[in-house]
């Protein structure tokens, strides 16, 4: 199902014509309304009237989530708070928030991008769509409920965890799509298995919508086998507008950037060149039609390509592989961004461990965890046990205060961690293993 036809099967050059319009026009818009980026284009010797098209769109400069940094919590902004109508957030480095705040035109445009996005992953009005995203600050749950709702499908808004719960809710109340990560998806499956339903008889579920982490061609054919569904690929970025930036369609041979709204392009993450059509490298988006916070080629650090070959769907708009990594050390866990440095303010607090630490992450049972290997203090490993066990707890606690989600701490004798003249390992992700 095309949600847009209009839109999402328009012909390249008409599509063209309709990104230099908007890029024109967001250029003058944020030169004019958000000094940081005039500043920017100052310094670049570059004026609003210089950007005639899509072929002057390197000449601006990058956006990066340390210019969002410097200008919390509202310098982003480029409307007055009275036309804001919501505010979302995701996690930083330093435990303070990236936050996005969305116009009544934005959410408008976000629910007709979400309605997209849920049609090209098989649902329709007649769907009933079990929410599993989590509501919040986080722009995954309420940004699939409006879109949803856009759709015109019946939404059951129930939020993450509670297994059992949402079992018998998906069995009970008919469920025909879910959406989640794909890990939780997985342990769903688990759950499932140990009720001892069968997907294919006990339960109506037909399609899945899983992202918000990364997760491999393999786990999707596990999903699909195992519950029964086409299990589809979404992207987004608190930063560009949520979920709803690309989707796969019923080809599952790359996501769909809905490219009336973001314009992607792939650079080298080392020189910031930009790449030809097909080259692997930084994917790179200017949003065209935002309000409240719009980017000028903001620098996502996800890895992947993009291909404008024809899709067999009919829709038009470029596709990009799914993402392959991060050129940066961004690790996403559970659906919560967790950086080394968050965790490294947290430990730097406690005189009884040292800064040596590694961040060791599993999948098990098919949900992602997180353990923090650190070292004790000469003076704390020669200590009690109580003592010890009492540090262990209080680190868990700060770290689970400022991540949103748990962490197991391993406190490990002194000059056990591996030193390294250059930059430090700091983490272990045996996730894809």
């Amino acid at each position: 199902m095309i949600f847009n036809q209009h839109y999402e099967c328009m012909p390249r050059a008409e599509l063209k014509n309709l990104q230099d319009e908007r890029l024109k026009k967001m250029i003058a818009y944020v030169y004019e309304r958000l000094p940081y980026y005039r500043e920017k284009m100052d310094a670049a010797g570059i004026k609003p009237e210089d950007v005639k098209s899509l072929d002057d769109l390197p000449k601006l400069p990058y956006t990066v989530k340390q210019d969002l940094r410097d200008n919390y919590p509202y310098d982003t902004f480029a409307v007055p708070m009275d036309e804001i109508v919501r505010v979302h957030a995701s996690s930083g480095t330093t435990g303070k928030f990236t936050v996005v705040g969305y116009t009544a035109n934005d959410i408008d445009n976000w629910a007709d991008l979400m309605a997209r996005t849920l049609a090209s992953a098989g649902a329709s009005r007649n769907d009933i769509i079990q929410n599993a995203y989590g509501y919040g600050l986080f722009t995954g749950g309420l940004g699939m409920h409006y879109g949803a709702e856009r759709l015109g499908a019946t939404i059951i808004p129930i939020s993450g965890g509670n297994t059992k719960r949402q079992i018998t809710v998906m069995k009970d109340f008919g469920t025909t799509m879910v959406a989640c990560t794909p890990s939780y998806a997985l342990f769903l499956a688990d759950t499932i298995e140990q009720q001892g339903l069968d997907p294919n008889k006990d339960l109506n579920i037909r399609y899945g919508i899983f992202g918000a982490e990364p997760w491999s061609e393999e786990m999707r054919q596990r999903l699909q086998d195992r519950l029964g569904i086409r299990a589809s690929d979404v992207y987004g970025l608190s930063e560009i507008i949520g979920p709803g930036v690309g989707i796969e369609c019923e080809e599952q041979k790359g996501l769909h950037i809905f490219e009336d709204f973001f314009l992607p392009e792939i650079i080298d993450p080392d020189t910031g060149e930009v790449l030809p059509e097909g080259e692997v490298g930084e994917l790179v988006i200017t949003t065209i039609n935002k309000e409240g916070i719009p980017v000028i080629r903001y620098r996502t650090r996800d890895i992947t390509s993009l291909n404008y070959e024809p899709c067999a769907c009919g829709r038009t708009h470029v596709r990009m592989h799914r993402i392959m990594g991060r050129s940066d050390d961004m690790l996403i866990i559970r659906g919560v961004n967790v950086f080394p440095t968050q965790i490294e303010s947290v430990l730097v607090q406690f005189t009884e461990v040292e800064p040596h630490y590694v961040l060791v992450v599993e999948r098990i049972n098919n949900l992602d965890t997180l353990e923090i290997w650190v070292e004790m203090s000469q003076s704390l490993f020669s200590d009690e046990v109580r003592k010890i066990e009492a540090v262990r707890n209080r680190i868990t606690h700060d770290v689970q205060s400022l991540l949103g989600i748990s962490a197991k701490i391993k406190l490990v004798e002194p000059r056990t961690i591996e030193r390294s003249i250059g930059k430090a390992k700091r983490v272990i992700d045996n996730r894809n293993k």
